[in-house]
């Protein structure tokens, strides 16, 4: 009877030991959490497959962090919810020979990625003054808790209701300096032009005057224009149309609609490379087409009552791209964000939209999980986040997500960790 009690004990003791969650939190402690890059880290991961309902693995999957772009999760999940197919462009009613117009706060607008424009075409082909109202404009040109050293950094492009070119001064050289558009070349101030070193561009943080220092060359320098004024919108519509524009103190509620582009055309690069611009602009889209306004803060309070509500832990969410440190996610609430996307557009949509091994944000990361992983990283100073789909070897669809704040190493160690661990779930599942 003792023999038969202790080989049953010896066995469950077996079985226990080689379950998914030990063999799983063996790989997240040899390769993650006692990594040599993550031991003074904080570190959250969770496992969870969808097929069941239930979590393979959590490691302080509660707990909050900051996520970095993975914040662009939850702003791509309402974007694909309410934008539609095709991105609303802008608002117009034709009133004798005046055109008025309201922007939606379309980013796509006079963007060079975007060779048809619709919205363009429109404006440029009537014969009409065009009569602006930003009335709905109900937000700051930054997002909260943005480092506004940052200001003139490509990555940080002003919000406005009016978005044009990308809402930047793109600069190049060659044989004399290009400014795109032309109409901010008034306020840039050369600096040093013979000096045979790298060039950079700054700019004044309330105005449009830009430092152009160094010898120009042919590669692209871009800087975020200051929007916070809304006669620049006027002036600037004006001189790319060649005709006249007039600010109205009017909200215009009626009237059509342009689409602009497929909603995915945008939704991938924003996605793929970590897009903040796009990311920021979704979320006022959001905000517009359910609330009549752009303000993040309203959109986000009203996602997170209806859509979000049922996230394990409610996150404190403050812009739509996740330049914030103020942002705090937990592990689990990203898998959930993740499970939604995939339930309710289907998982082909969403391999189309992230990246997948060795493309975008993954470049030179998960070589050997092309086409079975697709995922949206984040990294600011002391954070790595990674939140995704994972296909194994079995062919079992796993969501994944792995956040880490506070490490001291490099990121590319901590994203070499991560990605160590996504390749055993992958192989050995």
């Amino acid at each position: 009877m003792k023999t038969k009690f202790l080989v049953l004990l010896i066995a469950i003791s077996t079985l226990v030991s080689c379950s998914p969650a030990r063999k799983i939190g063996q790989w997240a402690r040899r390769d993650v959490i006692n990594d040599s890059a993550l031991r003074s880290a904080h570190v959250g991961i969770s496992v969870f497959d969808p097929a069941t309902g239930s979590y393979l693995y959590n490691y302080q999957g509660d707990k909050y962090f900051v996520p970095a772009s993975n914040t662009k999760l939850p702003s791509c999940y309402a974007a694909m919810k309410y934008l539609g197919d095709s991105l609303p462009g802008l608002r117009y009613e034709q009133r004798g020979n005046d055109l008025y117009i309201a922007p939606t706060g379309d980013p796509t607008f006079l963007h060079p990625e975007f060779a048809i424009q619709r919205v363009y075409d429109v404006l440029k082909n009537k014969d009409l003054t065009i009569s602006l109202s930003l009335q709905s404009w109900k937000d700051e040109r930054w997002g909260s808790g943005w480092s506004w050293n940052d200001y003139s950094e490509s990555y940080m492009p002003e919000r406005s209701a009016l978005p044009m070119y990308g809402n930047v001064v793109r600069f190049s050289g060659g044989n004399s300096l290009q400014v795109v558009p032309s109409f901010f070349k008034k306020g840039v101030v050369i600096k040093d032009p013979e000096r045979n070193t790298s060039y950079s561009v700054n700019r004044d943080i309330a105005s449009n005057r830009f430092l152009v220092e160094g010898q120009v060359q042919a590669k692209p320098v871009e800087t975020p224009y200051f929007t916070d004024n809304s006669q620049l919108a006027v002036e600037l519509l004006s001189d790319t149309l060649h005709k006249q524009v007039l600010l109205v103190n009017e909200a215009l509620t009626q009237g059509k609609i342009i689409f602009s582009q497929p909603t995915d055309s945008m939704l991938k690069p924003m996605m793929h490379r970590s897009d903040n611009f796009f990311a920021e602009q979704s979320l006022m889209m959001v905000s517009q087409r359910l609330l009549g306004e752009m303000n993040d803060a309203n959109i986000i309070n009203r996602l997170l009552q209806t859509d979000l509500k049922d996230l394990p832990q409610k996150p404190h969410w403050v812009d739509g791209s996740g330049l914030s440190r103020y942002n705090l996610f937990t592990p689990q609430d990203m898998v959930t964000i993740l499970n939604k996307m995939q339930t309710e557009f289907g998982i082909e949509r969403m391999k189309a939209i992230l990246p997948t091994g060795n493309e975008g944000t993954l470049t030179n990361y998960y070589k050997n999980e092309t086409g079975y992983v697709f995922a949206k990283t984040g990294t600011l100073s002391g954070v790595v986040a990674f939140s995704g789909f994972l296909f194994t070897k079995k062919n079992k669809l796993l969501i994944v997500s792995v956040l880490v704040n506070n490490h001291q190493a490099s990121a590319t160690a901590v994203r070499r960790a991560v990605e160590k661990f996504v390749e055993q779930l992958r192989e050995k599942n």
